[in-house]
């Protein structure tokens, strides 16, 4: 076997999967909880000006509209994956922060089991996410998922081993990529940027 034979069949081994964060909204401008809304002026331009993606077998996003515009402008078609929505803030979404009695505030950025607001903890969005990623470890090659920061964070958990704890330390900016791979059993964070 040749070695450009050899390197081609090692590529067929790895599922490569890349992760884009949706471009910015006016609710992360204002420092809201988000809620069902469309990309801002200035995220239609950072997508515009993002950089090139690659080819993927397969593309996914998000059912929110902040996650199918982002696709859009990005020039792919992308099928909707529920468990690539957004956490579930419940009746924080569309609130400001400052509005969350800091009592509440302080159980649900401290303990990932509880969710104060009535939507999903912290837990069991890792949960949704690790599913998800779980039915792809069957597959090899390019997937990308244009989603929301915290289903990144909650991936890159998934990948690092790391306890749900860690979920706030993670930042994830909008319109950014994140990639990862699933090589014999095991997934490995490549990059971020």
């Amino acid at each position: 076997m040749r070695s450009g034979e050899l390197r081609a069949s090692n590529v067929t081994e790895v599922l490569r999967l890349t992760f884009v964060s949706h471009a910015m909204t006016d609710a992360m401008a204002a420092g809201r909880f988000p809620a069902d809304e469309s990309l801002n002026p200035t995220g239609r331009r950072q997508v515009e000006a993002g950089t090139e993606l690659g080819l993927a077998e397969q593309v996914f996003c998000g059912p929110e509209i902040r996650t199918r515009q982002t696709a859009e402008l990005l020039g792919l078609q992308a099928f909707i994956e529920p468990r690539l929505a957004d956490l579930d803030c419940g009746e924080w979404r569309g609130d400001v922060l400052g509005r969350v009695l800091p009592a509440d505030l302080a159980i649900w950025l401290t303990d990932p089991t509880r969710a104060p607001h009535g939507g999903e903890s912290i837990v069991e969005l890792i949960d949704r996410v690790a599913g998800w990623m779980d039915s792809l470890t069957t597959q090899r090659g390019r997937i990308l998922a244009v989603t929301h920061p915290a289903v990144i964070r909650a991936a890159t958990l998934v990948v690092l081993d790391a306890p749900p704890k860690s979920f706030w330390r993670l930042d994830v900016a909008p319109n950014s990529r994140t990639v990862m791979h699933f090589r014999g059993q095991v997934w490995t964070l490549r990059s971020s940027s």
